[in-house]
């Protein structure tokens, strides 16, 4: 029998590789036999470079760079040596965690490290790159990014501008020619799953300026820069970008993306399949394990695991999918590709005791463990 195994993180208690592994043990309890392959899994999102790191013979870079408010800030990323890519967490850099409640405002916060992460893993070998965009803190479209990778930005005087979503209304002019040259070597894959314009009633202001700890009228200021910066980069670089669904993620990062280094915006978990090859790892398999910390409703809606099963359909595997816990409505993931699901709680216990790492690990075991012997059964 032929099984593949790639499940996601149960967040806050096992990584992807931890849960693959617990699995891959419950399995040769029943038969060691078995041809078990383990495949890492993520969405583009948090987690994601510690997956691909570890289920892929990476290494994890940890580096200083400029964070929202301009603090130093470490920031994790990863290395696939073997295809010169660079995993890179843009919250790592620029993420709402990393900003004080008394300083929550994206007129003030900055995407300035997001950039120097890529160029540190420029000057490494990188040309490959997957940029995963969720919870930043900021709204300044990119330009902090693109600051540190070399373009400069001019006011009316013909001032470099600070840092910001504040700047944006004072961008009159763009000069690309100190940009860093390697840039034109590279090629970024967005993981990017929402379809937001740069500005408007559904652009990145208006959305997601409130989380971020913008006022109405900061809002108002903040889209009125978005527009205005989107005039200048059609004017000055002849890229009229701001439509294509995506540019307004991240506070706009996904247009500073497209409008200058060219990036593809993509689903977070297309691209991390694509990365992994899974589509060529499950043919001939019998059996494809899948899952995540909790599986309902949402998960049917395009998640991690309904990714891999629907490769897995496509060769014509059975689906499995284990998760922390399940939900009434997961039943739509039977119709999403997924065979079967089971939860691994299996005992009365607080949260607090089913994520701890020891015991989430046994009860994956011992499920898995339950599931092949009746497989082995039949």
């Amino acid at each position: 029998m032929k099984v593949v195994i790639s499940i996601d993180s149960l967040k806050s208690s096992l990584s992807s590789m931890e849960a693959a592994n617990a699995i891959k043990e419950g399995i040769l309890k029943v038969d060691r036999d078995t041809e078990i392959t383990i495949m890492p899994l993520a969405d583009g999102g948090e987690g994601t470079v510690d997956a691909l790191v570890e289920g892929m013979n990476g290494e994890a870079i940890v580096t200083s760079v400029t964070g929202p408010v301009v603090d130093k800030v470490d920031a994790k990323y990863g290395v696939l040596k073997e295809t010169n890519t660079a995993i890179i967490e843009m919250a790592q850099a620029a993420g709402f965690a990393l900003v004080p409640n008394n300083l929550k405002n994206p007129l003030y916060t900055t995407t300035y490290g997001v950039g120097e992460m890529i160029k540190e893993a420029i000057e490494r070998g990188c040309r490959n790159f997957i940029v995963g965009i969720g919870g930043s803190a900021t709204n300044d479209a990119g330009v902090g990014m693109l600051q540190a990778l070399g373009f400069e930005f001019y006011d009316e005087a013909g001032e470099l501008v600070g840092f910001g979503g504040q700047v944006l209304n004072k961008i009159k002019s763009i000069k690309t020619e100190n940009r860093l040259k390697q840039l034109d070597e590279c090629n970024f894959k967005i993981a990017c799953d929402v379809n937001n314009p740069l500005f408007g009633e559904n652009g990145a202001a208006y959305i997601y300026g409130p989380q971020k700890g913008a006022t109405q009228d900061i809002v108002k200021e903040l889209d009125a820069g978005l527009r205005a910066f989107a005039e200048v980069v059609k004017k000055e670089l002849g890229k009229d970008v701001a439509e294509v669904p995506g540019a307004g993620a991240a506070g706009g990062l996904g247009f500073g993306f497209i409008g200058f280094l060219n990036a593809r915006l993509e689903s977070g978990i297309k691209i991390i399949l694509d990365e992994i090859n899974l589509e060529e790892v499950v043919k001939g398999a019998d059996i494809v394990i899948t899952g995540e910390g909790r599986l309902d409703n949402q998960t049917a809606m395009g998640k991690a695991p309904i990714g891999v099963a629907k490769i897995a359909k496509k060769h014509g595997a059975k689906v499995i999918a284990i998760a922390g816990c399940t939900t009434d409505d997961a039943v739509k993931c039977n119709e999403e590709g997924i065979d079967a699901y089971f939860s691994i709680v299996n005992a009365a216990m607080s949260l607090e005791e089913a994520i701890k790492k020891e015991n989430a690990s046994k009860n994956m075991t011992a499920t898995t463990e339950q599931i092949f012997r009746l497989i082995k059964a039949i």
